[in-house]
């Protein structure tokens, strides 16, 4: 089963850490915001309580944690309750679907981008956000995941991890964003946004056959 009991138990702590990092927040965003396109009718598998999900203009929302799903209904997300290898949409649904820092939590890598796969139309966008466990800060996180509640159990991957994932699920094509080269409590002001990948901790790529 998914690692969704943290984010059932710890639902304000979850919330609490965007308001404790904004300029974080803020500079995620903005990456993402560079791939998502403006248009379509998006997804957001492991949308959580949509902190990603509203600005970006997604219209619907899946995840296992009840409690996440609240928020996301309150933010105007259309919510269901379910997990990302096993999407309950039919095939080629949608034109975007959108994975943010929910990769690392998923039970089968490549069962959830075969599904993300499956309903995207022809022309459709899968766009993943994440840290990269090769990153500064990806070290961190799996350094001191056993004091966080949340990445306890979380499995860490990297960009080339996620390629051969996403190659493997039958996408052709890739765009690279990147963000967040500072340890996270010593961000002061939005960091910036760059092309590419090996530099920023959070990477952000969008996926198109």
């Amino acid at each position: 089963m998914p690692t969704s009991e943290p984010f059932e138990t710890h639902t304000e702590r979850y919330e609490g850490w965007f308001d404790e990092h904004p300029d974080v927040y803020r500079s995620e965003l903005e990456a993402l915001g560079r791939l998502v396109p403006m248009d379509g009718y998006g997804l957001e598998i492991g949308v959580g309580s949509a902190r990603f999900a509203a600005p970006l203009g997604i219209d619907v929302g899946i995840d296992p944690a009840g409690e996440m799903l609240e928020y996301a209904r309150d933010r105007g997300i259309s919510v269901v309750r379910g997990v990302a290898e096993s999407l309950p949409f039919k095939h080629g649904a949608f034109d975007t679907a959108l994975l943010v820092t929910t990769i690392c939590f998923v039970d089968d890598i490549p069962q959830t981008l075969s599904e993300a796969e499956r309903v995207l139309g022809a022309d459709g966008s899968l766009v993943i956000g994440f840290i990269d466990k090769n990153s500064p800060v990806g070290e961190i996180y799996q350094e001191t995941k056993e004091q966080n509640p949340f990445y306890r159990d979380a499995t860490f991957v990297s960009t080339e991890d996620i390629l051969d994932a996403l190659e493997a699920a039958g996408f052709t094509d890739f765009e690279f964003v990147q963000t967040v080269y500072q340890w996270i409590e010593e961000i002061d002001g939005p960091e910036p946004v760059e092309e590419g990948y090996g530099e920023g901790s959070f990477v952000g790529i969008k996926a198109t056959r």
